[in-house]
């Protein structure tokens, strides 16, 4: 849907501008190009903001709660099937 909501504010953006030149060589209304400009990159700005995705907060209730030891790397030994070979693995007890 917001993908939706993206390009028809594009198009909709890229219409208005298109339309919107003036047709003189002297345009009187210099104030509205510019608040035209500033609103059309609010449009896409929060379309774009909106599909960036989630925005995590970490507070209070979502601070990660370290109980136990802490995990460690240690190496293991295991068969691939043509010998014995090594690799480091981390174990969480």
């Amino acid at each position: 849907m917001t993908r939706i909501f993206a390009a028809l504010a594009t198009a909709t953006v890229l219409a208005v501008g298109t339309l919107a030149v003036p047709t003189t060589a002297s345009a009187h209304c210099h104030g509205c190009y510019i608040g035209g400009g500033i609103l059309a990159g609010a449009l896409i700005g929060s379309a774009i903001a909106a599909n960036a995705g989630p925005s995590y907060a970490y507070g209070p209730g979502y601070a990660p709660a370290y109980a136990g030891p802490p995990c460690v790397w240690r190496r293991e030994r295991f068969w691939d099937g043509y010998g014995w070979r090594s690799r480091r693995v981390q174990v969480c007890y």
